[in-house]
């Protein structure tokens, strides 16, 4: 055969090789571009369902606190909003309503100024009502209300029958004896305050775990005395007194009264007139009033006042004997309710309050100059 006589050409010959096996996709590892398998995509949701968690428990606990925290500055803010009214009660009210109707003068000028001081009292409910109360303080806040209405609604009918009480009229007695009905309001005042109030307000801080915060005292009436219609009589009108019925019966027969006999702070004794009495600031609190009862009846509730003015605030503070001996003499401890000023002369106004039947009063009082020094 020739070489020629195959006309198609040799084909070349093909090597056939065997095909890789492919590796079996484990159930933990997703095939490159496709979706993650069921045990992966499990582990990621867990991991996310637990940080959601963490952070929701986070919040939650961030909440708690923010609320916890306002809450307690809510009702520390409430205390020290009572104690700024209860303080402008004792002392813008009480204080000067007792110093007016202790001051003396014309009918018309005492009760001008006793409704100045109801307008403060007012004021004090206007701001009772407006303050922000939590609820914790609701019962304490329902008798704080009651305080303080009892208070100005006292003023106010004291201002009303003033002229009255003031006058000769035949009615002046019964307007004294209304003035003292109205001194039971504020010591029904002092009552709720101090048992309601007070306690209310201590307590709800105790169950905020609240420790540092100080709790205002209240106390609006200064003394007993003031409930006693007789006292009532002399403190304001005198000549309606003598001889009128107190709540022990009628004044007893025979002479009544005091007559002032020593002055002494610490070691040194007041001399009236233009002498000017060094006293030491260390012992310029207590004065040690001793007075004689002159008369021929033992007396009862018998009040001493002090009042220093002249420099600085005045300061006026009383104290009442419960009983005097006819014929004795009597030392009463009177401490001031603050220091008078150092380096400034003052004076000094001591007297022992008319009781009542007494007709000679001159020999009650002394007038004192004095400077406290450091």
């Amino acid at each position: 055969m020739s070489f020629f006589d195959d006309d198609e050409p040799d084909e070349p010959t093909r090597v056939t090789r065997p095909a890789r096996p492919r590796r079996a996709a484990t159930a933990t590892r997703a095939p490159a571009g496709g979706p993650p398998g069921p045990e992966l995509a499990r582990r990621r949701q867990a991991v996310l369902l637990g940080g959601l968690a963490i952070v929701l428990i986070l919040l939650i606990i961030g909440v708690n606190s923010c609320l916890d925290s306002r809450h307690d500055r809510s009702l520390k803010d409430y205390n020290r909003e009572v104690s700024s009214i209860v303080e402008s009660s004792d002392k813008q009210v009480s204080g000067q309503l007792f110093d007016v109707l202790e001051g003396g003068g014309a009918a018309n000028d005492l009760q001008v100024a006793v409704n100045q001081v109801r307008l403060v009292a007012e004021e004090d409910v206007k701001r009772a009502k407006g303050l922000d109360v939590p609820g914790d303080m609701e019962a304490a806040h329902r008798n704080l209300e009651l305080v303080l209405n009892l208070r100005a609604e006292g003023v106010r009918k004291i201002a009303d029958a003033l002229p009255t009480a003031l006058s000769t009229q035949a009615g002046a007695n019964d307007a004294l004896r209304n003035v003292a009905g109205e001194m039971q309001g504020f010591l029904a005042s002092d009552v709720v305050y101090s048992q309601r109030v007070a306690p209310l307000i201590k307590e709800n801080l105790d169950d905020a775990g609240i420790r540092d915060q100080r709790i205002a005292q209240s106390q609006f009436l200064p003394s007993l005395g003031w409930l006693d219609p007789g006292q009532v009589a002399q403190r304001l009108n005198p000549d309606a007194a003598n001889g009128t019925e107190t709540p022990s019966g009628i004044v007893a027969p025979g002479l009544h009264g005091h007559g002032l006999v020593s002055v002494a702070v610490g070691d040194v004794t007041l001399q009236p007139g233009e002498v000017v009495n060094r006293i030491a600031a260390s012992q310029a609190r207590t004065f040690d009033v001793t007075f004689a009862n002159q008369g021929e009846n033992d007396e009862q509730n018998v009040r001493v006042t002090v009042k220093v003015t002249g420099a600085g605030k005045p300061i006026s503070v009383s104290k009442t004997v419960n009983q005097t001996k006819a014929g004795t003499n009597a030392t009463v401890p009177v401490t001031l309710n603050s220091t008078p000023p150092t380096g400034r002369a003052v004076t000094i106004e001591v007297a022992v309050v008319p009781v009542p039947g007494e007709k000679k009063t001159d020999n009650n009082k002394q007038t004192y100059t004095a400077l406290f020094t450091p």
